[in-house]
């Protein structure tokens, strides 16, 4: 347990000081208590995407229409958050239906403007309905975030002991999910060029990870869908770019490796002495570079894949 209280701690504490009571006001109350007393990994806000005051950067998305797949819960609830705390107003997609009106709910309550629309992005003809359903609500659509994914069903076993289906249910989702999306919003972009799109692929599309051959393929695949856009795009005024987070720590990568009941508890030890900040990532510093991105300042912009990761694909980290 008390190496999954450190991590929860490296989280929110590893920035100076001064910047951490500057971004987290919600930690002043308890910089001055002893270590045993902080906030323990499983209950932090912060960490877990409850609504929280983690927001200097601002753009202007106000009026803007965004869609973000995936929104319910994890990364791309914190996108959803930081899209509408700076004007936005967002589609929360998501094959949850329930867990979207849940954040839906939430954001309202906290003055944002969103709202839940049931879609599971590895079937092309219901995500046509449901951009026909967000159109029909909002009118048009500017900003489409592509973060719906899931990972590795069951056992990480080597290529040869990998089963079918469940290549064909990660490709599905992670890959033709992002094109299936695209296909479906792009014409309505067209009518407005300035559109943006972001894709979130993962570090693991660049570098690739032993015992996940379908998740590399699938992430690997949406960093060159991204380029590809990006040629198409770009003529018509619509920029499309990419972000490829590292380890991050979310439900479902506690559910992984940083919860105490983690399926691969012993190896988060491990992933982490690879990562040169030694902790992981937060929802919100990848919601972030998602801001960064779809901003109007970031309007020359285009193909780009703006890895998150700590550090972790710069190289070998550990002495030989």
């Amino acid at each position: 347990m008390q190496f999954f209280r450190e991590i929860g701690e490296m989280a929110i504490r590893s920035v100076h000081p001064a910047v951490r009571l500057l971004i987290c006001p919600r930690l002043r109350a308890n910089e001055g208590r002893e270590r045993d007393s902080r906030l323990p990994i499983t209950q932090s806000s912060l960490l877990f995407n409850q609504t929280s005051d983690y927001s200097l950067m601002r753009v202007d998305l106000n009026g803007q229409v965004a869609v973000v797949t995936g929104g319910a819960q994890g990364i791309g609830r914190a996108i959803v958050e930081i899209l509408t705390n700076n004007g936005a107003r967002v589609a929360i997609v998501d094959i949850d239906r329930e867990a979207a009106e849940r954040t839906a709910r939430e954001l309202m309550a906290a003055g944002s403007t969103c709202t839940a629309v049931t879609g599971d992005v590895s079937d092309p003809g219901q995500m046509e309905e449901t951009v026909d359903e967000i159109l029909d609500r909002y009118g048009r659509i500017e900003i489409l975030v592509n973060n719906a994914g899931i990972n590795t069903l069951r056992d990480r076993v080597p290529v040869h002991e990998f089963d079918l289906q469940d290549w064909n249910r990660i490709l599905q989702v992670d890959l033709t999910g992002v094109f299936a999306t695209s296909r479906a919003v792009v014409p309505a972009m067209l009518k407005n060029p300035g559109g943006r799109i972001v894709n979130v692929s993962s570090v693991a599309g660049l570098v690739p990870l032993r015992l996940q051959s379908a998740f590399v393929a699938a992430k690997a695949g949406v960093v060159n869908l991204t380029r590809s856009m990006a040629l198409e795009l770009g003529p018509y005024g619509i920029l499309v770019n990419a972000v490829a987070p590292g380890s991050t720590l979310t439900q479902a990568t506690q559910a992984l490796f940083y919860g105490p009941e983690g399926a691969y508890t012993e190896k988060a030890a491990s992933l982490i002495s690879h990562i040169p900040l030694g902790r992981p990532g937060r929802p919100e510093e990848i919601a972030h570079s998602v801001l960064f991105l779809v901003a109007p300042e970031a309007s020359y912009v285009n193909g780009a894949v703006l890895v998150v990761d700590g550090g972790w694909s710069a190289g070998y980290l550990r002495e030989w």
